[in-house]
């Protein structure tokens, strides 16, 4: 009888192992998601117009933008917007060491033995890809918003579309997410998972 509770216990133990490695390998994978987007398009806007009928592209990512910027500066020059090059110039400065201080700390929490730690973890990955959206949103109506007076064109004050079709002046547009915004998401999801698995502290004793 005494060997009884011993024996029960094992599978007890070897599941709750099981669960932590599972956990961690989920966590792990997460991190190698955010590694990935820092080098992915996050965003993507089209604009197209009679003289441009296969469209202007501006790509965002997090440390700048690509595509058909210059063109779509002489464009912003004649209704008064600034340049593309003064959006974001903070965030797109500290983007790089942000996301490696942010791999980091998911890393440093998965190590922790307790389901709460993954829960920040997957908490602090949520706020980048938010984060991200709440602030281009933000750069976007300030570029809308504080058209120069003297331009050579007057248009009304606007907001550009961040998700799907919109109208500025006679340029149709579109935008949406890109590869790098996903693989953010995904990172989420697996930390979210990694919490949902992680065994309770003290289980496998």
């Amino acid at each position: 009888m005494a060997n009884v509770a011993p024996t029960a216990a094992r599978p007890t133990a070897r599941r709750s192992t099981l669960r932590l490695a599972a956990s961690i390998a989920l966590g792990a994978f997460a991190i190698v998601l955010l590694a990935l987007s820092t080098g992915q398009l996050w965003w993507k806007f089209w604009l197209f117009a009679p003289q441009y009928p296969q469209g202007l592209i501006l790509n965002v990512s997090l440390t700048g933008f690509s595509g058909d910027v210059a063109e779509i500066d002489t464009l912003n020059h004649y209704i008064g917007m600034a340049h593309l090059d003064t959006a974001a110039r903070f965030e797109r400065a500290v983007s790089g060491p942000a996301m490696m201080a942010l791999c980091v700390a998911v890393a440093l929490l998965l190590i922790i033995r307790r389901r709460a730690t993954v829960w920040i973890a997957a908490a602090l990955t949520a706020l980048l890809p938010i984060v991200f959206v709440v602030d281009s949103m933000t750069w976007l109506r300030r570029f809308g918003h504080g058209l120069d007076p003297r331009a050579p064109l007057r248009i009304k004050p606007f907001t550009p579309n961040m998700f799907g079709e919109g109208t500025i002046g006679q340029f149709e547009t579109f935008a949406r997410a890109e590869a790098g915004f996903w693989l953010s998401v995904a990172a989420v999801a697996l930390l979210v998972g990694a919490a949902l698995v992680r065994p309770r502290a003290g289980a496998s004793r």
